[in-house]
């Protein structure tokens, strides 16, 4: 067997110490093991994270399309605050895994602590506006008045517990930064567990628990999530990853958090970007009906389960780019980039293919409901004959978000949805009459053409110079 090649037994080996969390060191050695160790317990955190979307759209679809389609309006909404967890991630991925190549562990300690502050503070804010106008919002989106009344109650806990969604994606970035993968990966598992448990007994009601109905998924999933953020809290407290918080850090530190605001604002920007603009698609796809909009909401949750995975090997690029420039070895970290991409367009294709033949079959899981199948099984085919762009996009992206670049993709992100996509959408779907079919044109083709302008991009290297 040729010295490249890995047995099986080599290839479980290495899983199951992917899984344990037991390599940490990323900047010398096989790139290729470096992907393998990270990508693995970061691919898994990732689909843990797809599937409360998964089991949320599972049992709630079998109330209503009125049900469905709520979810999917507040998932819209819900993706601004995505965008600002997202983007300071970002942030403090790149500052933690910068210091722990630069064997700063305590300014890794630092940033993280000042991404819980910030984190909270932007968290109280939204809950405040989504506890006070859950209505409003769902009528600015689109919703008709029974959709309104039925689903109200889920968009207010959702956006008023927003603050473990928050928490949760800044502290598992924390722990991705420090090359902790596999801890992120298993605050998700406890964290789904307890939502799959909880969710149709708070939608259909058990024992003293009354049927709470859309709302229920909404209560069940914060439940999990927060259950879930303790866990990070006692796993930081406690020392059971690399990074280990004291009493004597909780100090708000202004030189850190300046540093930290400064590298997150362009990701930040480059989400809210991306997620406005699936919010006005979202809004696009509200003039067509509640059917045609439970069938793209159950699609995209599908898809987001096979997309989680390709940006947890994206986050892996992020974390092996981070480390790399601060042990100075940009060239391997340009390495690490290109085999990730690669490793990832395999996979993307793959998925690509059994969607494109089994598109009605899955849907059929989800609804009876012919309508929501035959838009929900168009949206599938339409956006996954993209996924081998989107597999090099996310890659290239999320390294040059890794190497503290956050705005590099913000412009890209500009031109490819503010420029291209909406305008696209919107004239192919409403002007022309293409309906549904315009807006999931536009999809596919703006990630394509992100795909393609972050690659020649990444080429000219401006990337290694900067410093965070």
């Amino acid at each position: 067997m040729s010295s490249n090649k890995l047995s099986i037994h080599q290839l479980f080996k290495y899983f199951m110490t992917a899984l344990r969390g037991e390599e940490q060191e990323f900047t010398s050695g096989s790139i290729r093991k470096a992907i393998f160790m990270l990508s693995i317990p970061m691919i898994m955190e990732m689909m843990m994270e797809s599937i409360f979307a998964l089991v949320d759209i599972f049992f709630v679809s079998s109330i209503s399309p009125n049900a469905a389609a709520t979810v999917g309006l507040t998932e819209a909404v819900l993706t601004l605050v995505y965008a600002i967890a997202i983007g300071l991630s970002m942030g403090a991925t790149a500052i933690v895994a910068r210091r722990i190549g630069e064997k700063d562990v305590e300014g890794a300690r630092q940033a993280a602590v000042q991404s819980i502050f910030l984190g909270t503070f932007v968290a109280v804010l939204i809950s405040i506006v989504g506890i006070l106008f859950p209505k409003e919002i769902l009528q600015l989106m689109g919703g008709e008045p029974d959709l309104i009344e039925e689903g109200y109650g889920y968009t207010q806990v959702l956006l008023g517990g927003n603050i473990t969604i928050m928490l949760l994606f800044l502290i598992n970035a924390v722990f991705r930064g420090a090359g902790d993968a596999s801890v992120a990966m298993k605050v998700l598992i406890l964290s789904n567990v307890l939502n799959i448990i909880l969710d149709p007994m708070f939608i259909f009601g058990f024992g003293p628990i009354p049927a709470f109905g859309v709302q229920g998924a909404a209560i069940a999933t914060t439940i999990g999530r927060g259950s879930a953020v303790i866990f990070q809290f006692l796993i930081l407290f406690f020392g059971w990853s690399r990074i280990k918080v004291g009493l004597k850090d909780i100090v708000f530190r202004v030189g850190v958090m300046l540093n930290l605001i400064k590298v997150s604002l362009g990701g930040i920007f480059q989400f809210i970007i991306g997620t406005s603009s699936w919010v006005f698609l979202m809004r696009i796809m509200a003039e067509f009906g509640s059917e045609v909009l439970a069938g793209y909401t159950i699609a995209i949750r599908v898809l987001m389960f096979t997309l989680m995975p390709s940006w947890g090997m994206s986050n892996a690029a992020a974390t092996l780019v981070g480390q790399n420039l601060g042990a100075g070895k940009p060239e391997r970290a340009e390495r690490s980039v290109w085999k990730t991409g690669k490793y990832n367009a395999y996979f993307m294709v793959a998925v690509s293919i059994f969607y494109l033949v089994f598109a009605e079959f899955i849907l059929k899981i989800f609804s009876p409901e012919p309508e929501v199948i035959k838009y929900g099984a168009l949206s599938l085919r339409v956006i996954a004959a993209g996924y081998v762009f989107y597999a090099y996009g996310m890659v290239v992206i999320q390294s040059f978000n890794g190497a503290g670049d956050t705005l590099t993709p913000t412009i890209i992100n500009l031109f490819c949805f503010w420029l291209f996509q909406l305008p696209f959408a919107y004239g192919v779907a409403i002007w022309a009459d293409m309906g549904v079919l315009g807006v999931l044109l536009a999809i596919t083709l703006a990630e394509m053409l992100i795909a393609v302008v972050a690659i020649i991009w990444f080429k000219k290297g401006r990337w290694k110079a900067v410093k965070v």
